[in-house]
């Protein structure tokens, strides 16, 4: 039996257990559009621009850690979505990304919208970049195998995205049933790698005989929800806990243990800590250049005398910014645990650390009160310190936060408590303006019984608006906060730092700071908002944002102050060679 293949496609994701889609229209992908319009288990989240799209995928996917899925056009429709599967990718989130191409009896004749400037119907190549791979569908019977490999691909080993691109003019052929029947019979999971008792051994009693062994951990715990598995692990060996900024969350904020976030944004004790350990086992982290403060040994690791033992699911990884003493690849939470499991027989008592337990609650302590000033402060605009304090006082433990680029995303990253695993999403490795509003949809379509808090800029903010009009039409109760400092901050403060002056990085007009009110704007979509006056206003709006269920805008004239760096940044030499200079307050 025959039937066509956009209806079968559409059976396909429903028996995966694909529940959401997030794309645009257009007239290659219209034919799987009208197959989708049948189907009562999958939603379309229709949106007003690709890069939403994908940026919506990608924190849907870190909540539900399974693939999410884009609906593209071609052309302008696949180079829009670019940037937020190339986010994806970067941060390794897994997602397959179906777009629609020009007919394949049209390759070589350039038709509409296609992008050949150099090779006849090979938009795909676009993505080859940055995707683990992409497929072109030259012929309809090769589609069910195709649609399996690639959602096999991204799930498994590091996670990330695919594309499958196919000519507009297959999603309507007819092929036999019996090629997507014959898919139901494969695995939909793939067992991941682990580490032997062997190597467990060896890697227990090392960092049990160390002076001070330090774990080191990456977004990869989160990824591959790992993180019961690390807690156990902490707690059995008492080991203190540092993070890259992906990795935030993996071990609770609270936890005596945890030491927070490293490299340019981390503060001098935790750099110091990690600088004075003997030895780091790093476990699913890529130690990037700003959590490694550009890899200066001065500042936050210095391989060697620090030895490492560096766990990942990607071999490219293991001694590509710093030498191993042991390197495992394995799937983390596959390792972890028999790490546990052989470090309860090496060490059946476990081992306490009070002294250090101590020594971190104090720091902690005094971190705490050297922001408290500035966290109570009511002055306006508003002091960065006292929205991240207000926020963080309203909203429940298992609340989602996610972040844009600057303020929101470092200030988060070293100032505010994150209690539950996965309840951070941030753009690390591209670092993408725009991200947090439509991450913000995509978590909160993912976990509906949770508040959802992004906390963007208004440079962010600004990137996609259209992000209001795909909460309103779809009832999605998110809260936007808009730490508006009605400049592109961090940039602006590097700018007069360095080179004494803020071109192209501020908002003005006539010479005065300049910002559109977005709260009307908001309620130009249809979305409840509320534009803060005063600093007592902005937790009880919150509060009532919290309370509405319903889409919410809250834009909060903020002081472009930066956040406290102590560790280092290579960029900062190349702006100012043999000179000490960071960031300073454009206020």
């Amino acid at each position: 039996m025959k039937a066509v293949v956009a209806n079968q496609l559409v059976k396909y994701l429903e028996d995966r257990g694909i529940k959401h889609i997030f794309g645009l229209c257009g007239h290659t992908n219209i034919a799987f559009l009208s197959a989708l319009s049948k189907s009562t288990k999958i939603r379309f989240i229709n949106v007003r621009h690709e890069q939403i799209a994908a940026h919506a995928a990608d924190g849907y996917a870190r909540v539900t850690k399974k693939a999410s899925v884009v609906l593209s056009h071609l052309g302008p429709g696949l180079t829009n979505a670019a940037t937020g599967v190339a986010n994806a990718a970067l941060d390794s989130i897994p997602m397959v990304v179906i777009a629609g191409d020009v007919p394949s009896h049209y390759f070589g004749k350039h038709p509409h919208q296609e992008v050949n400037l150099h090779a006849d119907g090979a938009q795909w190549e676009i993505y080859r970049p940055f995707v683990k791979r992409a497929w072109r569908v030259d012929r309809p019977e090769l589609l069910p195998e195709i649609i399996e490999k690639a959602f096999a691909l991204a799930e498994s080993g590091r996670p990330g995205p695919v594309l499958v691109d196919v000519p507009m003019d297959i999603f309507s052929k007819e092929i036999d049933v019996a090629l997507f029947e014959r898919l139901k019979h494969n695995a939909k999971t793939i067992q991941k790698p682990s580490i032997d008792d062997e190597v467990a051994a060896k890697i227990v009693k090392t960092l049990g005989e160390a002076k001070n062994p330090l774990l080191y951990v990456g977004g990869g715990i989160i990824t591959a929800d790992a993180a019961t598995e690390l807690k156990e692990f902490v707690d059995h060996m008492g080991i203190p806990v540092a993070h890259s900024l992906m990795g935030k969350g993996a071990l609770p904020d609270d936890h005596p243990l945890t030491l927070g976030m490293t490299g340019f944004w981390g503060t001098k004790f935790i750099n110091d800590k990690c600088l004075q350990a003997d030895y780091v086992l790093g476990l699913a982290t890529s130690f990037k250049e700003a959590d490694c403060s550009s890899w200066y040994p001065e500042y936050t690791f210095s391989f060697p005398p620090t030895k490492l033992i560096h766990i990942d699911i990607d071999p490219s990884e293991i001694g590509r910014n710093f030498p191993v003493e042991i390197g495992a690849v394995a799937d983390v939470k596959q390792a972890l645990t028999v790490l546990n499991r052989v470090a309860k027989k090496l060490y059946p008592g476990g081992k306490k650390n009070q002294a250090l337990e101590q020594e971190i609650a104090a720091y902690k302590k005094e971190f705490k009160a050297s922001n408290k000033e500035v966290e109570e402060s009511n002055s306006f605009p508003m002091s960065p310190q006292r929205i991240l304090a207000d926020v963080r006082a309203v909203l429940p433990r298992d609340a989602i936060i996610t972040t844009d680029v600057g303020w929101n995303k470092n200030g988060v990253g070293q100032q505010f408590p994150i209690y539950e695993p996965g309840s951070f999403i941030t753009p690390c490795g591209l670092a993408t303006m725009g991200f947090g509003s439509p991450a913000a949809l995509g978590a909160k379509i993912a976990a509906p019984d949770k508040v959802v808090v992004s906390l963007i800029g208004d440079g962010g903010f600004g990137q996609n608006p259209a992000v209001l009009a795909t909460a309103a039409i779809e009832e999605i109760p998110a809260i936007f906060v808009i730490m508006n400092n009605r400049a592109f901050g961090t940039i602006a403060g590097l700018e007069k730092a360095h080179f004494g002056t803020t071109f192209g990085t501020v908002f003005e007009r006539g010479g005065e700071p300049y910002s559109p009110d977005y709260a009307a704007i908001a309620r130009a979509y249809g979305v409840d908002g509320v534009k803060i006056e005063k600093a007592e206003d902005f937790r009880p709006a919150l509060e009532e944002a919290i309370k509405s269920n319903k889409p919410y805008v809250l834009d909060v004239t903020m002081l472009n102050n930066p956040v406290p760096t102590a560790g280092h940044w290579n960029i900062m030499d190349i702006y100012s060679p043999g000179k000490k200079v960071h960031h300073v307050s454009t206020n």
